[in-house]
């Protein structure tokens, strides 16, 4: 369904005014800063507020959205989410484009950022959206992501804090990547420059005596170029974005037969950990059937969390924002935020997916 309505963003928790919800849900819901005296304590309130939450059934969709959307809300606000042992770098992928790729990297790399944690997202993609969603100086002649591939600049060069998220920073794309393509062919070691940069960058960010980095997200172009394949270089694990339409499971064949590739020939040390369903209308058939058969072939890398079509998230962008900051309370936020816990709280298996 489409979830965008004036009620979950509302702040009401998912009753329909002020006066309909409990006190002590008004409390949390308005007051991010709420704090109990121990994290237990914390946890018995979260369930408390959340079996206060009216029960629904499907036959009401958009009470069933609004009491999900209190549920999550009560359940995220705050939480602080746990660190990885070492750094993940994860490559967001697919070569079919318009399936929420980037807004993905943006809003889950967000996500987490919010919930506490170091993280830095390098725009690999000659579009340079990602730029534009974290609000990124992305015009020419800005250091980008351009200068460490083909000139081997260092990446901390390039590096930009996001103005409106602690903890998150960025490496942006700008207009002189589009000819980047051509230019790597001729470089020494032309597939894995990105690799080594990044490598190099958390080192020493390490040795200055700066707090480690818990997560970084390479978004790169949907298309099969020196690009993404040194982003696919780069990246220990895989998270692919699945629209929920006819297509979607040709276009993740092909992406796995191209990872395969790259495993077996320039880092083997790359698996898929994580699937996320994107663009989700629950009202069709096509959608429950795409997501019922990606979760009947990969169900350990498939997150339960759903992202749906959402005007919000289509929105932040063009006010230089990820909908984290445009809309926190939004459907599409939520879910986002949903996707990034799973991802920090869930370790998945490292099998090969064929």
């Amino acid at each position: 369904m489409n979830a965008d309505h004036p009620d979950t963003s509302s702040g009401t928790g998912g009753w329909t005014s002020p006066e309909s919800r409990p006190d002590d849900v008004s409390r949390e819901t308005s007051n991010a800063g709420w704090v109990a005296s121990t994290p237990d304590d914390r946890d018995h309130h979260r369930e408390a507020l959340k079996s206060s939450v009216p029960e629904v059934d499907e036959d009401t969709p958009l009470a069933a959205q609004l009491a999900l959307d209190a549920r999550r809300r009560i359940e995220l606000d705050g939480r602080r989410f746990p660190r990885p042992e070492s750094t993940r770098i994860i490559t967001v992928a697919n070569q079919k484009g318009g399936v929420g790729k980037t807004t993905t990297t943006v809003n889950v790399a967000a996500g987490l950022a919010r919930a506490g944690l170091k993280v830095l997202v390098i725009d690999n993609d000659p579009q340079g959206n990602a730029s534009t969603a974290l609000g990124l100086e992305h015009r020419a002649g800005t250091p980008s992501i351009y200068e460490v591939l083909v000139e081997n600049e260092p990446i901390e060069s390039a590096v930009q804090a996001c103005p409106d998220v602690d903890g998150l920073w960025g490496v942006p794309a700008t207009i002189d990547l589009s000819g980047a393509e051509i230019e790597l062919v001729s470089l020494v070691s032309r597939e894995t420059r990105l690799r080594k940069a990044l490598d190099r960058y958390l080192e020493d960010r390490v040795s200055r005596g700066e707090e480690r980095i818990d997560y970084v997200f390479v978004d790169c172009p949907p298309s099969l170029g020196l690009l993404t394949v040194n982003a696919f270089v780069t990246g220990r694990e895989v998270l692919i974005p699945i629209q929920c339409e006819y297509y979607a499971l040709e276009g993740l064949s092909q992406l796995l037969k191209t990872i395969e590739l790259i495993k077996a020939h320039l880092n083997p040390e790359l698996v898929v950990s994580t699937i996320l369903l994107t663009m989700y209308d629950g009202r069709t058939n096509l959608a429950q059937q795409v997501a019922a058969e990606v979760r009947q072939h990969f169900p350990d890398q498939t997150l339960r969390t759903t992202v749906p079509r959402s005007v919000r998230i289509s929105e932040a962008p063009s006010y230089g924002q990820t909908v984290m900051t445009y809309d926190p309370g939004s459907t599409g936020a939520l879910a986002y935020l949903e996707a990034a816990r799973e991802m920090a709280e869930h370790t998945v298996e490292r099998a090969d997916l064929r």
